[in-house]
């Protein structure tokens, strides 16, 4: 892929580590093979190591990507997480062991010719939309398998993928992703983003390979900035960081946060 199409090296999606209170309970992140990086983020594993006491809920915050998990006690069920535009809570219940593949924005569509607006807001059934892979889960992994294990093989699964697809997206729309995140999402769509597109170009390509539009996708990126920045409660008091975001006011940096992350940035960040 060539490099203005590569969003590997410019964007980070993170999501919340878990708790140190959270005992009993690990969550780790692999990354893909080489071939795969400007494709998938990250393989990442949450498993409960022992029965837990009382039932888990796993927050996961927008990022603009789009996830393939799987429960490894269950693996004839799969599914896919589209674009959310808000935080989503999982219920796990007291025992659970669930794998996930994190694609980079743009690219779930890219290798499945998906249109990604069609699993925006929701998840669902992976056989419903990805059958292939649906089956491969199936048929490969159980609650035996070793992380590494199963790392290998979806490397091994995504690159024969990879090489069977033919990699279709106009190379405008990498430019109009990369002018976003280079800008930490702080960017006028309007004004700032000429790139050859129309409104309704714009419109169409991001709503096919992000799942929403250009705007929307700019204020994730705004929010998952100021999670890589690591900022305590105080800093973003005391720095107005939220200013330094492209926010007028405080309220509307507050209400944002919560629709991305769920509690308030003081919540969030205790320290």
């Amino acid at each position: 892929m060539k490099t203005e199409t590569s969003i590997r090296n410019l964007y980070t999606p993170l999501q919340p580590s878990i708790a140190k209170s959270a005992d009993n309970i690990t969550y780790q992140e692999f990354l893909p093979a080489a071939g795969l990086q400007n494709f998938i983020y990250c393989y990442w594993h949450l498993k409960s190591t022992q029965a837990l006491s009382e039932p888990f809920n796993y927050r996961v915050v927008a990022d603009g990507c789009i996830d393939i998990f799987f429960e490894l006690n269950n693996p004839q069920e799969s599914f896919v997480m589209g674009f959310s535009k808000k935080f989503t809570e999982f219920p796990l219940g007291n025992s659970f062991n669930y794998f996930g593949i994190r694609f980079l924005p743009a690219a779930f569509p890219q290798l499945f010719k998906i249109d990604a607006s069609e699993i925006s807001d929701r998840f669902e059934n992976l056989d419903l939309i990805v059958p292939g892979t649906s089956l491969f889960i199936r048929q490969k992994f159980y609650s035996v398998n070793n992380a590494l294990d199963i790392k290998n093989q979806l490397d091994q699964h995504f690159l024969k993928i990879q090489t069977q697809s033919q990699l279709i997206a106009d190379h405008r729309l990498f430019r109009a992703i990369n002018l976003i995140i280079k800008n930490s999402g702080s960017i006028t769509i309007e004004k700032d983003l000429d790139t050859g597109l129309s409104p309704r170009q714009l419109r169409r390509l991001f709503e096919f390979y992000i799942g929403d539009s250009a705007k929307t996708f700019s204020k994730i990126v705004r929010f998952q900035s100021l999670l890589n920045s690591r900022p305590t409660a105080q800093s973003i008091r005391q720095e107005k960081l939220f200013f330094d975001m492209g926010y007028f006011d405080q309220a509307h940096f507050i209400k944002d946060f919560k629709t991305f992350y769920g509690i308030t940035p003081s919540q969030a960040f205790l320290k």
